[in-house]
């Protein structure tokens, strides 16, 4: 008896094992950067290498819009964001929220990294034209006083939705992110003129991110930005 009692037990915990196998590939499945292991949001398919790399896609055009989520929907439908996120719906129906944020937390981690290694390339591919100027300047004088900025993202704490919105025909989301980042500025000989290599900060931003909704490009570029001191 207490055989089969065990032998139960290991059909059992094979059957489990064999579920959480099934659900892990679900989900990593979905990854496409096959070096890193970590998902690419910016990538829509097979692309030129070096083109078109950069971008926050919409779901696919073609799927079907999932049920509503429920952090945005449908507890918050009658709020301006969920009124907003309908508008954009209503011109994108794949339009996912979810979806949408996976990406923005991409770009943040990757717009931060392309910043302090001064790599303009990246950044054009991610920004709009005027906000891409606004971090050239900031590039060109922190060369030209021959700084070099060390910013580290330790972690994303949270990113959600705070607002979204449809401008005619352009689809206007803005996330709030907190994140834990280093940041340490040294001079040319590589002394500290500002920041902490040590100390972990806090740091709350408002990225606004913008769409033509019926453009067939599915980039979304950032179009504004704003922090808390």
């Amino acid at each position: 008896m207490g055989n089969g009692f065990q032998f139960i037990d290991i059909v059992f915990f094979a059957m489990i094992a064999a579920f959480l196998v099934l659900r892990l590939r679900s989900v990593l499945g979905r990854r496409n950067d096959t070096k890193t292991g970590h998902r690419d949001p910016f990538a829509t398919g097979e692309r030129e290498r070096g083109k078109d790399e950069n971008v926050i896609p919409l779901p696919d055009v073609g799927r079907r819009p999932e049920a509503p989520t429920p952090d945005m929907e449908p507890g918050e439908t009658g709020s301006a964001i969920g009124r907003g996120v309908q508008q954009i719906r209503k011109v994108d129906p794949s339009f996912d929220p979810k979806e949408f944020l996976i990406g923005a937390r991409a770009a943040f981690e990757m717009i931060l990294g392309a910043f302090a290694a001064a790599d303009k390339a990246t950044l054009k591919d991610l920004l709009s034209a005027e906000v891409y100027g606004n971090f050239v300047r900031a590039i060109d004088e922190r060369e030209k006083a021959g700084h070099r900025l060390e910013d580290t993202l330790v972690g994303i704490k949270s990113a959600e939705v705070v607002e979204a919105f449809l401008d005619g025909r352009v689809a206007h989301v803005t996330v709030k992110f907190v994140s834990e980042q280093i940041a340490v500025t040294r001079d040319s000989e590589g002394q500290i003129v500002d920041g902490n290599p040590n100390t972990v900060t806090e740091v709350t931003d408002f990225w606004t991110f913008a769409r033509d909704s019926r453009s067939r490009d599915p980039n979304w570029d950032l179009v504004a930005t704003r922090s808390l001191d």
